[in-house]
């Protein structure tokens, strides 16, 4: 297949290497001039975006998206898709789809879980919203940067998917971490602590398969120093897509709400920007009740 690939950072590039290892033609562009083994390079997006059968996107917000698709849909050709893999708002996700629709373009929003790993990996989980035809053309690519794709509703349901999923992620790290520091200041092992915690009831993804105390458990970013697996700063990001979307239409999200406070907190006035969303757990131990 032939394939456009805009936005090739640190998990875009990964996404088109393995595209480009399973055989496709793929063709990339970025504003920083990143090149990828095995990806021809274009001079523009237009121009990786002419002639492509899709075009994929993963892009840092959702003005960007909608301004790097005003110069791709005029230059795709009509029943071509147009996936963007972007975490952006619903309503970005909503008015490209719009726009694609308009000029006889298939689209899909298709935002990942998984992270650098998961894309270097080629494990990644899309969560995708679109028509029925527009999915099916896009799913043997989600299957070669992925492990699992699931065809969500309509144009916008991948990015409340990913919102809803990420919100959930935040307020349980948090749990995570405020839990481990008052099990310090109680006297308990942190071993001991996740010996239990992970068999029983407070078994969640952010302890089992992640958790925040360096030596505990499996590898996970708190081990390399809190190097971050996913950003803080990218979690204050999908936090506030969350509540932004729960504001538009009118959801009561207090839960969502604190834990955005408290990332941008640590993000912005806290030194926790370039760390892991782990980091929250170093973060609580230093701090008391006040």
């Amino acid at each position: 297949m032939k394939i456009g690939f805009i936005g090739l950072g640190n998990m875009g590039a990964p996404m088109a290497a393995n595209l480009v290892a399973a055989g496709h033609e793929v063709t990339g562009y970025d504003v920083a001039g990143v090149t990828v083994d095995g990806v021809a390079q274009a001079a523009s997006g237009p121009e990786a975006a002419k002639g492509a059968e899709v075009v994929i996107t993963m892009l840092p917000n959702g003005q960007i998206l909608r301004n790097v698709a005003d110069e791709l849909v005029p230059a795709m050709e009509a029943g071509a898709t147009l996936v963007d893999c972007s975490t952006v708002d619903v309503d970005s996700a909503r008015a490209v789809a719009a726009q694609a629709e308009k000029a006889g373009l298939g689209f899909v929003d298709a935002p990942v879980s998984g992270g650098v790993g998961g894309a270097t990996a080629g494990t990644l989980t899309f969560m995708c919203g679109g028509s029925a035809d527009a999915f099916a053309k896009a799913e043997p690519l989600f299957d070669i940067m992925g492990q699992k794709a699931v065809h969500c509703g309509e144009a916008g349901a991948g990015q409340a998917a990913k919102i809803c999923n990420n919100m959930i992620l935040g307020v349980t790290m948090i749990a995570t971490c405020e839990a481990f520091a008052l099990a310090d200041k109680l006297g308990l092992d942190r071993q001991k602590m996740f010996d239990v915690v992970s068999t029983s009831s407070g078994y969640s993804w952010t302890m089992n398969a992640y958790c925040p105390a360096p030596g505990v458990g499996p590898q996970s970013p708190a081990d390399n120093d809190y190097k971050p697996g996913f950003a803080a700063e990218l979690m204050l990001k999908d936090l506030g897509l969350s509540q932004q979307a729960a504001e538009a239409v009118d959801a009561d999200t207090p839960m969502g709400q604190a834990a955005l406070a408290l990332y941008r907190q640590f993000v912005e006035d806290e030194g926790g920007t370039g760390r892991d969303f782990s980091a929250m757990l170093p973060r609580f131990e230093k701090r008391g009740r006040g």
